[in-house]
């Protein structure tokens, strides 16, 4: 069962919250904890955290997801709120805690995504970057990131598994564009890594493990060559690129498709797999990881059809204006620095060249 945005004491569905081994899944972030797909521009069950959950329900009894990811959302918006509407909370992180709070004990796992969004002030009509902008956002998100994850830690128990994701690298794309495109996909791989190096020692210095979804795009890797269809051979990060998100496609957005959401999932699942002490009410969970058909080549930009059965009924997000504020901790510290900046400079002219309807970027 899947508790789209319930916050505590608001979700029908949430009836068996006194049922002893009832178990909670908490999903954050944007876009891709939404799972937001531009061949039908809304937000889909294909989403990684709905096929993960599916994963763990499988060894969890009881499990439950609160879904309170949102498609637009930043670090500021997570914490203030003004995004999507959660009913009795604030914010994300809001809703988040106060969900932490009424099953103290009971969560056994939260995720995170977030981040992508939080340099689009810094990106001009054309795409271009504002370079003093771009610092102040860089600086900004890694604390706005250490908030988010102390609070959260600090609400969990020992029972619960906190796991971030990093970033995959969107930019690859550039290399069909020829010989300035290829010569852009090489300079943008070190950016994204730093960046992502950033990223790390923040979750790492709240308590949160590392989901290493670069890792699993394979995006370093331009010694691989593989063949796609209609690109010819082409390094293995630029084929997972291609692969697994709508990059290459003539859409050009960068959002994971069904595949690329199950790759997500997989990594996501094998570091929680890797927790010495099982889950409250969960049986011993198998080793997961990757797909095994990760490394073949639809077509890109082709989606797997999902089997998440995620509510998407009344409880969907909605637009608020409204900014609020949290009761969440400051205290974590921040690491992230220079890395922050660097892989928003890395991946900025993909995520944010293309402008869809104000307030959809993912």
């Amino acid at each position: 069962m899947t508790i789209v945005l319930s916050t505590p004491g608001l979700a029908a569905a949430d009836e068996a919250t006194n049922d002893t081994d009832t178990t909670y899944y908490i999903s954050l972030g944007d876009s891709l904890a939404t799972g937001y797909q531009p061949d039908v521009d809304k937000d889909t069950d294909a989403a990684y955290t709905d096929q993960l959950y599916a994963r763990l329900k499988q060894h969890t009894p009881g499990l439950k997801h609160i879904r309170l990811g949102c498609t637009g959302e930043t670090t500021e918006s997570l914490i203030s709120g003004g995004k999507c509407a959660y009913p009795n909370a604030k914010s994300q992180l809001d809703a988040a805690l106060k969900a932490l709070a009424q099953h103290h004990g009971k969560v056994a796992y939260v995720t995170l995504s977030v981040g992508a969004n939080d340099i689009q002030a810094c990106v001009g009509p054309a795409g271009s970057l504002d370079g003093a902008c771009l610092n102040s956002a860089s600086q900004t998100m890694g604390k706005n990131l250490a908030r988010i994850t102390g609070a959260l830690r600090q609400a969990g128990t020992t029972n619960t598994q906190f796991v971030g994701s990093t970033y995959y690298n969107p930019f690859l794309a550039a290399w069909l564009l020829g010989a300035q495109g290829q010569q852009a996909a090489r300079e943008s791989a070190p950016l994204i890594e730093a960046g992502n190096t950033g990223i790390g020692q923040v979750y790492k210095s709240t308590g949160f493990k590392v989901a290493d979804v670069a890792g699993a795009f394979s995006s370093q890797d331009f010694t691989t060559m593989v063949n796609v269809p209609g690109a010819g051979e082409v390094p293995a990060n630029v084929a997972k690129i291609c692969q697994l998100t709508w990059a290459c496609t003539p859409k050009k957005d960068p959002h994971p498709n069904a595949d690329g959401h199950q790759v997500i999932a997989g990594v996501f699942a094998a570091v929680l797999a890797k927790n010495d002490a099982p889950a409250p009410g969960a049986s011993p969970a198998p080793s997961e990881s990757a797909p095994s058909g990760a490394g073949e080549s639809p077509t890109p930009g082709q989606s797997a059809t999902p089997g998440s059965g995620t509510d998407t009924g009344a409880n969907a997000p909605t637009t608020n204006g409204n900014l609020a504020e949290t009761g969440a901790s400051s205290n974590a510290p921040v690491l992230a620095g220079a890395g922050l900046a660097v892989v928003v400079a890395g991946t900025a002219a993909v995520y944010f060249a293309r402008r869809r309807r104000a307030g959809e970027e993912g």
